[in-house]
């Protein structure tokens, strides 16, 4: 099965500081997983920069122009306390979403079945207006926008099973039933959101786990919530947002997940595309702050993609 693997040397070039989580040896550990011999003949592409219009689908112009427009010649430049620009950051995260929309073509336009792609910074806590939560751009609701607008599907489901609920993707997405939104996500935690009260207009699905919670709670949570909610929309498109940081070894979080449970969770996404979506799903990274967990989570999820 044909995954493509899409990344750019920018994405290594994002620097937001001495001692913060969110650093370019993130990237370094997953594109060292995806140097193994399994993933030597799946095609590496460049992502190309995402454009305005495609950003401004689900993003407000101020933020858009405050990304672009005014990165820090030197230094950084701080938008919230966790999250910080240098002056590599507009391009890398103009690629990761670039990165995204590329893979959604390649894998609806049949060129490709699968996509992983391997970039940062994370964005799944973008909101409309806000950057936050390390993120700059919401790179999987770009890439979900963009197949809607430019390919006209009319369900696209984006499934997030980082640590951390993606409020940003919710908020996105919250009045349109074009896309389901589902997430599972330790709680209580950073950002607070994710409750299983907040369901959008029917169409976010959001499964909390407590901490300590492990492969049981978070498998359980999947085959009878998000996975019979997935079934029921029939996606024509599954975009996953694969943040690997309810991994048990990750610093940020107090999640119990091993590497067998994301080939697990992956495994059955591309079951369900199969069924749904003729195969087709894209993938892009978001947290995951224990180097070694990335490299043995990526490496799972990767796997579980060629199918």
């Amino acid at each position: 099965m044909t995954v493509a693997l899409y990344s750019h040397p920018s994405c290594l070039e994002h620097d937001p500081g001495p001692g913060h989580p969110e650093s370019p040896a993130r990237l370094a550990a997953v594109l060292e997983a995806l140097a193994d011999p399994r993933f030597a003949a799946l095609p590496r592409l460049q992502a190309p920069q995402a454009t305005r219009e495609q950003i401004a689908r689900v993003h407000a112009r101020e933020l858009i122009d405050s990304v672009i427009d005014d990165p820090p010649r030197t230094g950084w430049r701080r938008l919230d306390p966790d999250t910080v620009m240098s002056p590599a950051s507009a391009d890398a995260a103009l690629r990761a979403a670039g990165a995204v929309c590329a893979a959604v073509d390649a894998v609806v336009g049949g060129a490709h079945r699968r996509a992983f792609c391997a970039v940062r910074p994370p964005g799944h806590h973008a909101t409309h207006d806000t950057a936050m939560g390390f993120c700059l751009f919401n790179s999987v609701a770009v890439g979900a926008a963009h197949a809607i607008a430019v390919h006209g599907l009319e369900r696209v489901a984006i499934v997030d099973f980082d640590v951390h609920h993606g409020n940003g993707t919710q908020d996105i997405f919250w009045s349109d039933p074009r896309v389901l939104y589902a997430s599972s996500h330790q709680s209580p935690l950073y950002p607070g959101t994710g409750a299983r009260s907040e369901t959008g207009a029917g169409n976010i699905v959001n499964a909390p786990l407590q901490p300590g919670a492990g492969s049981a709670e978070f498998r359980a949570a999947y085959e009878s919530i998000v996975m019979p909610a997935l079934d029921r929309f029939e996606p024509e498109l599954v975009i996953i947002s694969a943040g690997f940081d309810a991994h048990r070894l990750d610093p940020l979080a107090n999640l119990a997940l091993e590497a067998d449970d994301y080939a697990w969770i992956t495994s059955h996404l591309v079951e369900l595309a199969e069924r749904h979506a003729q195969g087709r799903v894209v993938s892009s990274l978001e947290g995951g702050y224990s180097l070694t967990a990335l490299r043995e989570s990526t490496a799972a999820h990767a796997q579980a993609l060629m199918r």
